[in-house]
């Protein structure tokens, strides 16, 4: 009964940090439940993706009734997430546990430091708008003005192979693979970071379905753990996409780093241990 208490309300406090940061709560359920509660890796994998697929469906309409999320971006990027989850789930039973910890750890690590060193997304102001060129008004992915943001959508192919990318990412790591997509399209696509988060937040939950599937075929999900680690990331993304335009972006992008750095670091020793 207190284990269940202990991780619904570490769910809760997951599921809040996931929504606020576009991450899914992922990012944090593997490291809660690996090193607080002693799941198996790959089992804690298959709660967290189930996690995810919670944060989204509490989280996506919200940013879809206040239009801060680009639909039309997430959709396209999440046809080639999907494809990435499913070749990440095919292997995942297949590669050690240590492994996939290492490869856990180096992607915090490597997205932590990639956030802490980059410059906010430029953004176009009337004028720059007024001398663009006409033909790339026509172009339907190169500008958008969602959520008040002007904001012209660039590196769209290597985006969709980040994507990719991400939906491995997803299947392998539990993550949902916001921890890829929000840097991809902020960092890479020039997307204001508020929206880039919510796009992430309505595509994580139709990854983590696609990996889920997987999963189960495979006995790899424990209801016992899920279900009230599930219901507590449920109520926390609830109210982190409530509470998500309220918070300044600096200090969104500080937690972002702080969070992965945490967390790589103890991935890491877990591995050495």
């Amino acid at each position: 009964m207190i284990v269940g208490l202990l991780m619904l309300a570490g769910g809760a406090v997951t599921g809040l940090f996931g929504s606020l940061l576009g991450l899914g709560g992922g990012v944090l359920i593997v490291p809660l439940l690996t090193l607080g509660f002693g799941l198996p890796l790959r089992e804690a994998v298959g709660v967290s993706l189930v996690c995810v697929i919670m944060t989204s469906s509490a989280a996506a309409g919200v940013y879809l009734e206040r239009h801060v999320a680009n639909l039309r971006l997430g959709m396209t990027l999440e046809l080639f997430t999907a494809l990435g989850a499913l070749v990440g789930g095919s292997i995942a039973f297949l590669l050690d546990d240590r492994l996939i910890s290492l490869l856990f750890a180096g992607l915090l690590g490597y997205v932590s430091l990639t956030m802490a060193r980059t410059r906010p997304a430029v953004t176009l102001d009337a004028a720059e708008l007024a001398v663009a060129p006409a033909e790339d008004h026509a172009r339907p992915t190169m500008l958008d003005r969602l959520s008040g943001d002007r904001y012209r959508i660039r590196n769209l192919g290597r985006g969709v192979v980040g994507a990719v990318g991400a939906g491995v990412a997803s299947a392998l790591l539990g993550i949902g693979g916001g921890i890829v997509k929000v840097p991809l399209m902020h960092l890479v696509m020039g997307v204001p970071l508020r929206v880039a988060t919510a796009t992430s937040n309505l595509m994580i939950g139709i990854t983590a379905a696609a990996s889920t599937v997987i999963y189960v075929i495979h006995g790899g999900i424990d209801p016992y753990v899920a279900g009230p680690t599930a219901i507590g990331v449920f109520l926390g993304a609830t109210a982190g996409s409530r509470l998500g335009h309220r918070v300044d972006l600096g200090l969104l992008r500080v937690l972002f780093v702080i969070v992965l750095g945490y967390t790589a670091i103890q991935m890491s020793l877990r591995v050495i241990g």
